[in-house]
């Protein structure tokens, strides 16, 4: 492995982790609850509707809003980061532009 491609994987597990807070709340999981008319209410509102009229705990509605409250656990950290560092490594293949004469 290229120290290119180390720089890349890195780079996208550290701007996963960091931008993970900022995706959550954008959403609309954010500490003080579900924010409404967001898109994380529209989310509840189908997860209550199948489930006949609660959402259920361990859903991904209940472990998104969990980690909107709360931040994301060492597991959730570790997954987040791994497709980050994935998504860095595949970049890595993509051409740095062209050499034209």
């Amino acid at each position: 492995m290229g120290l290119g491609t180390a720089i890349a994987i890195g780079a996208g597990a550290l701007g996963a982790l960091a931008l993970a807070p900022v995706a959550l709340g954008g959403a609309g999981f954010t500490s003080a609850g579900i924010a409404a008319g967001s898109i994380a209410a529209k989310m509840m509102a189908g997860a209550a509707v199948a489930n006949g009229g609660g959402v259920a705990a361990g859903s991904t509605v209940a472990v998104l809003q969990s980690a909107g409250a709360a931040g994301l656990s060492g597991a959730a950290s570790a997954a987040v980061a791994g497709a980050g560092g994935a998504v860095g490594w595949l970049a890595s293949f993509i051409p740095r532009g062209s050499k034209t004469r």
